[in-house]
């Protein structure tokens, strides 16, 4: 991991998103609420469709939960009182109160609870891109990083035995791995783990069980050994039901945030009676697992900004490739590659304003836009187009067909 403290404001992406026209906040909406620009908005989707594609490919199952429910759900929980101080107040109708939610597993367990379960149906992985709302702290609030409400890419994985808990959290941090590997993040340079350990002093803090406190260390301080990885331990971080792996990363600040992480519980089972039906035709208690894949989106945007600096791949680029004709009687065919792109939903911009070249092309490299297509009266004659990228300068002649077929071939490998 990276050890340099210092803020960088080249990389701070509060200040990029706002030159990039990706996010911005207002006073009228609320503080910590942010509002996704087009383009911004661009990007969420894209993590979101492949986060969603990439836990369907390994067996997850995508539900939707609501966003708010009666505050006797987070009492059976637990996390009333525990989160008291970081949830919304309840909302109160018709003498019944409702909570906007802080977090999802009370939503699952009982979507879980709609029918009987048999061990042969475990593990099931339910997983959603979910709403939450937390009350953070006015001076805890910080761009994408700190916010109000945020989606997470949240996920429960009901479990027959300890084993197959053991062995869900090393899948867990396997789709973790690859997702990091996409994103070109390296581990222990741009991430780091740490094993999120309880106290069992803390009693108002943490469930009491000091046993399965021991164990359930044990088995995530075995695990990492197993796997090789290096971890440092953090006493007082776990969940109050149970440690956790954290995957831990700096932000342009300086300052450290868990991105992604992977939990394992003891507590809830039983507070839900998450139970299945074992091949002695008897039920028995489940073991439970809580991870996240890609974390909170907002969070992970803001790490992405801070880590190309606003230069996306060409997979989450806001606009993929930006049309430039030389002159306006060059329109009509730069037009037709520009539909051709379209209906290919390549994310394509045409530049057709009656302005010269030279700025066209610094408007393109302003905003970072991945290729630029320029097209003048030899491409116009040969049907061709010339190709420039961001980062590789010019890359030639080659007809339009040519172009399409490099530019899906690019996005779909997320080169």
């Amino acid at each position: 991991m990276e050890k340099d403290d210092k803020k960088d404001d080249a990389r701070d992406h509060k200040r990029i998103g706002r030159e990039l026209e990706l996010f911005t906040f207002s006073d009228v909406v609320g503080k910590g609420l942010p509002l996704w620009l087009p383009k911004g908005a661009t990007i969420r989707r894209e993590l979101e469709r492949f986060i969603v594609d990439e836990e369907i490919r390994r067996g997850y199952l995508h539900v939707r939960t609501p966003d708010i429910a009666k505050l006797d759900l987070y009492k059976k929980s637990g996390h009333y009182p525990h989160y008291k101080d970081s949830m919304y107040a309840p909302i109160i109708v018709e003498d019944e109160e409702f909570m906007l939610r802080p977090m999802t597993c009370p939503h699952h367990f009982e979507l879980y609870l709609s029918k009987p379960h048999s061990y042969r149906e475990l593990p099931i992985r339910i997983a959603e891109l979910a709403q939450l709302y937390r009350y953070e702290q006015s001076g805890e609030l910080m761009g994408l990083q700190r916010v109000r409400t945020f989606c997470l890419s949240d996920a429960h994985i009901i479990c027959a035995t300890e084993e197959q808990a053991v062995e869900e959290i090393g899948k867990a941090l396997d789709l973790i791995e690859y997702v990091t590997s996409v994103f070109n993040l390296k581990l222990d340079v741009d991430y780091r783990y740490r094993l999120s350990l309880g106290d069992r002093k803390n009693t108002e803090k943490y469930f009491k069980n000091d046993g399965a406190w021991e164990k359930g260390e044990d088995l995530l301080r075995k695990l990492m050994k197993k796997r090789g990885s290096k971890f440092e331990e953090a006493k007082d971080e776990a969940a109050f039901y149970g440690p956790k792996i954290d995957i831990q990363m700096k932000n342009a600040n300086g300052k450290e945030d868990t991105a992604f992480t992977v939990q394992y519980d003891f507590c809830m089972p039983g507070k839900f009676n998450l139970n299945y039906i074992g091949e002695d035709s008897k039920e028995h208690l489940a073991f439970v697992v809580h991870r996240s894949s890609i974390g909170a989106i907002e969070r992970i945007v803001a790490l992405l900004i801070e880590k190309y600096v606003g230069a996306f791949p060409l997979w989450l680029s806001p606009i993929q490739v930006k049309i430039i004709p030389v002159r306006t009687n060059h329109n009509a065919y730069a037009k037709e590659v520009f539909e051709m792109l379209m209906e290919n939903n390549i994310r394509v911009e045409l530049d057709d304003s009656d302005e010269n070249l030279g700025k066209k092309v610094r408007d393109a490299k302003t905003n970072k836009t991945f290729y630029w297509v320029v097209i003048g009266d030899k491409e116009v004659e040969a049907k061709n187009v010339t190709l420039e990228s961001r980062d590789s300068g010019q890359l030639g002649q080659m007809s339009k067909e040519e172009l399409l077929k490099k530019l899906l071939e690019e996005i779909k490998n997320k080169k």
